[in-house]
């Protein structure tokens, strides 16, 4: 059975939610988000998986099993299969728990031989197909880190970022598609959390020190001594 039918098929999760914690983090192009896992993963010792970053990685991997299906849906500007993203990321989060390093970072051991661990699921899901199936197969999300930024200032930010980042979606026409995108793929993701008092909104209009500050106490409401 191939991976994808594999994950299809399956409807128990690999992962104990008791073991293995997961956030997904979420918001419009520009909110900050890269910068703020950034911080997460330094004072905390998450694993920071971006969906995008293991599907560009997975293309450009020699025999990969998926390498000439993402480069067929990228080039015809088609979403990757969702049973594709959810096979990289939980590959990805595999690899973190068995690690034998990680007992000291993101991954501990418990007396009964489980393996634990904490993970930052930066950009995913993107819509609420992915979410559903990848609760259902992998692990349960803990809750949705949503950074909730006006357009405007995404906008900004990203106009900014793109006098010298050389990335072609940095223009205005392609920020306002984008964001037009997450609004109507992603934030149904958000709501569909939101109505299980599963997302924690963090206002990521002022400068990043605040904007940590912000997030580093609503995480410490929610997951207390798992933080350490």
């Amino acid at each position: 059975m191939s991976t994808i039918d594999n994950l299809k098929d399956r409807t128990t999760p690999v992962f104990s939610k008791d073991d293995v914690t997961v956030i997904f983090v979420l918001g419009g192009p520009g909110a900050g988000k890269g910068t703020q896992c950034e911080r997460l993963v330094a004072r905390y010792g998450f694993s920071h998986l971006s969906a995008g970053d293991l599907l560009r990685a997975e293309q450009a991997r020699p025999d990969s099993e998926f390498g000439d299906l993402i480069r067929d849906h990228i080039r015809n500007g088609l979403i990757v299969p969702m049973e594709v993203t959810i096979a990289l990321l939980e590959a990805a989060m595999r690899q973190v728990l068995d690690e034998p390093t990680a007992v000291t970072s993101t991954s501990t051991q418990t007396k009964s031989g489980a393996k634990k661990g904490k993970f930052l699921i930066d950009g995913f899901p993107r819509k609420l197909d992915q979410a559903l199936k990848f609760e259902e197969a992998v692990v349960p999300a803990r809750f949705v880190l949503f950074y909730d930024c006006p357009e405007d200032e995404m906008e900004r930010r990203l106009l900014e970022r793109g006098k010298t980042s050389g990335r072609e979606d940095d223009n205005a026409d392609s920020i306002r598609k984008r964001f037009r995108t997450f609004i109507e793929t992603s934030m149904p993701v958000v709501d569909y959390f939101e109505a299980q008092d599963r997302v924690v909104k963090i206002d990521a209009r002022p400068e990043p020190d605040k904007v940590f500050e912000a997030t580093q106490a609503e995480l410490t409401k929610r997951l207390g001594d798992q933080l350490s």
